[in-house]
């Protein structure tokens, strides 16, 4: 199976850069391809500007956005591993949504009616963030990230949702919590 995994973390020895690095043997050990596009090591432009938003609905994108949307093309599976920030996205990854997720590629519209184009590809998202389950649960902030995110990007472009995992308290995670979240990462690849 081909695997694309998108990360967006500045940091490469953080908790993110971890569970990447974990999901990334997996495969591979699974004998699995696997392609790793780091958004951070690309220096990628997270910026939708007037000329991307006018070439999209002509059918043209910028090359690096056309060398995104291949490696999609070419993934059974997509993983998207990222922190939750401000209770939503890295900017560099929402750049990359709306810049690659792009009209007439990932989604468009045929008598009035949306249409996602990416479907029979599978979406894992797996995120950390600073607060607990229960606080999050509390005000409805679980809900509103999985509506967000699971059912406003990757449901809207097609992509059957496969498993969204959320690891809480991360910046207090022990050395035994990484290595469960890892197991249960593995669980979901197996």
């Amino acid at each position: 199976m081909n695997h694309l995994i998108v990360f967006a973390h500045p940091n490469n020895e953080s908790l993110n850069s971890t569970l990447l690095y974990a999901l990334e043997m997996h495969l591979k050990r699974q004998d699995h391809t696997v392609k790793t596009r780091n958004l951070y090591e690309l220096k990628f432009d997270p910026v939708l500007s007037l000329s991307d938003m006018q070439g999209q609905r002509i059918g043209q994108v910028a090359e690096e956005v056309a060398l995104e949307q291949d490696f999609i093309r070419w993934a059974d599976c997509i993983t998207f591993i990222h922190p939750i920030w401000w209770t939503g996205l890295p900017a560099i990854f929402k750049g990359y949504i709306d810049r690659v997720f792009s009209y007439g590629f990932a989604y468009c519209y045929e008598a009035g009616k949306q249409h996602g184009l990416l479907s029979g590809k599978q979406a894992v998202v797996i995120n950390t963030h600073g607060k607990s389950q229960p606080e999050y649960q509390a005000i409805g902030m679980d809900k509103a990230l999985a509506l967000t995110s699971d059912v406003g990007i990757y449901n809207y472009c097609g992509m059957a949702l496969k498993r969204h995992l959320y690891f809480d308290n991360a910046d207090r995670a022990t050395r035994d919590t990484i290595e469960q979240w890892i197991n249960h990462i593995e669980s979901v690849f197996a």
